[in-house]
């Protein structure tokens, strides 16, 4: 997508009357609609394999959901098209068409072949509509910057963010967990794993967010203070809006780094899979809990478990709260190492200090090896 093109779409206001509204519900839903119908076409290449026995067990439910998806949108997309001359609207609905054309497939997971890669659509159409369905209307009745559009500067390259993560899904694991796991293979047997095994799933999963956490704090401080790491972490600080779809903006490096070094104690201490299960599910929704745009303060409980207000002190540029709050969940490591900034207001200006980093996906990418890549090529230049 050019710059001129997502500029075009995040600065799209949706004015009632003006058939915008329509026209971006249908669009959206059905793009997600689009998406679930190339699943239900190409399940063995595009579905989740632990997701699959959930659809072959509900059918009709995700089958008759896709066609409930296609006709609201469709209705939504001709309205916008017809009656408010809106042209999204009309590609909103010529999207809808084709998603009615192509969800005619059958997801049957007991017989589907075995194949060495899968796309994982399903779970980012799955997730992305849970999560807008749960923060979009929590950030509505509850903003903490009441201004902020939906639409805000940046949705588009946190939505591509969101996209890669949750799609490519199985090439992190596999460049994270699955050499960690060959490693822990070839080690002698853990004395200590059987004693944490034996202990109740609840206390297992207290301690990975003890243990996770303080692992994971020594991380993020080391990305602040460390120049070659900060690079790549500075694109997660780079948006200058808060909200749920923020949390997504991390570079691949980041999230590969992140991910190998959180998930190390986690098989060393040979936690119970129903525990690192919940672990999973708590924290990854407390991520995007925590950036997301609503002014809950929590008085008592943000010494215990970080807040919306904690972490978006983190990500203010203004200068006291610079380099503070580092943990993703326990702010008692900021307190005992004192990093911890909480001030009686609310932050409310964000983005990175001295650095210009691009709104585009691909040039953010791109963007925390120029500085090297000039280095390296510099003594050919002079010459």
């Amino acid at each position: 997508m050019t710059d001129q093109l997502r500029a075009k779409f995040e600065n799209l206001e949706l004015n009632a009357g003006l058939g915008k509204i329509s026209a971006f519900i249908s669009m959206s839903l059905s793009l997600l609609c689009l998406f679930g119908a190339l699943c239900f076409l190409f399940p063995s290449v595009l579905t989740t394999p632990e997701l699959r026995p959930l659809y072959a067990k509900h059918y009709n439910l995700f089958y008759y959901g896709l066609i409930t998806g296609i006709v609201i949108s469709a209705g939504f997309g001709a309205f916008s098209a017809i009656v408010r001359q809106n042209r999204y609207g009309f590609y909103g609905l010529c999207f809808s068409l084709v998603a009615a054309v192509l969800g005619c497939g059958v997801i049957e997971a007991p017989v589907l072949p075995s194949v060495p890669f899968y796309a994982g659509i399903d779970y980012f159409v799955l997730t992305l509509f849970i999560l807008a369905f749960v923060f979009i209307p929590l950030e509505g009745f509850f903003a903490k910057n009441p201004e902020q559009k939906i639409l805000r500067v940046g949705w588009v390259t946190d939505m591509k963010y969101f996209m890669v993560s949750h799609v490519g899904i199985q090439l992190f694991s596999f460049l994270t967990v699955m050499p960690i796991q060959y490693w822990i293979t070839h080690l002698p047997d853990n004395p200590i794993v059987p004693y944490v095994q034996a202990q109740p799933i609840w206390l297992q999963f207290i301690e990975l967010l003890i243990v996770v956490d303080f692992t994971v704090y020594w991380l993020h401080r080391a990305m602040h203070e460390v120049n070659f790491l900060w690079r790549f972490h500075a694109i997660h600080h780079s948006t200058e809006y808060m909200d749920w779809l923020a949390s997504s903006r991390l570079h691949v490096i980041e999230v590969l780094m992140t991910r190998f070094i959180a998930t190390l104690p986690i098989f060393l201490l040979g936690f119970h899979t129903s525990a690192v299960f919940a672990y999973l599910v708590f924290i990854s929704f407390h991520a995007i809990f925590i950036h997301s745009n609503v002014r809950f303060r929590f008085p008592y409980l943000r010494w215990i478990i970080a807040t919306p207000e904690f972490h978006h002190w983190h990500h203010s540029s203004e200068k006291p709260a610079i380099d503070k709050n580092y943990a993703a969940f326990i702010p008692l490591y900021d307190v005992i190492f004192k990093t911890v900034y909480m001030p009686k207001h609310l932050a409310s200006v964000y983005g990175t200090v001295g650095y210009k980093i691009p709104n585009s996906f691909v040039k953010q990418f791109t963007w925390p090896f120029k500085k090297y890549v000039k280095r390296f090529l510099k003594p050919w230049r002079d010459q």
